[in-house]
């Protein structure tokens, strides 16, 4: 797409923001801050795409889980990272060794993630559990 290519040239890129030269903050290619929902959730939608491919492509055996347990995985691969989730060394062997679920909540909610957001891993682990 050249008018694209072109706007991004004129533009250039910048992954922090930064004061434009009218002073008004902006980021990416000439966004201007702040955002509105709808680019919010374009940009949370590429990243959680991004997240799933990862995630499949580092641990295929998600596809022998079931939905809820895969989105499960998917929703803490997009807070935590791809690798981040890798981290999880005793959750992970409890799905890939019998699809223990129990286990797999358990060690989800033994973690420094279970203490900064208990909410959401409480949430997350009852449906692994479920």
């Amino acid at each position: 797409m050249r008018l694209f290519d072109e706007i991004k040239e004129d533009e250039g890129f910048e992954g922090m923001p930064y004061e434009d030269s009218l002073g008004i903050p902006t980021i990416g290619i000439g966004t201007k801050l702040p955002l509105s929902e709808d680019e919010a959730e374009l940009l949370a939608r590429h990243r959680l795409s991004k997240k799933i491919d990862e995630l499949l492509n580092a641990k295929p055996i998600i596809n022998r889980l079931p939905l809820e347990k895969q989105s499960v995985l998917f929703n803490m691969a997009y807070q935590l990272g791809t690798n981040g989730l890798l981290k999880f060394r005793k959750m992970w062997l409890a799905l890939e060794n019998g699809f223990d679920y129990e286990t797999a909540a358990d060690e989800m909610l033994d973690s420094k993630w279970f203490s900064q957001t208990p909410n959401r891993a409480k949430k997350l682990s009852d449906i692994m559990r479920g």
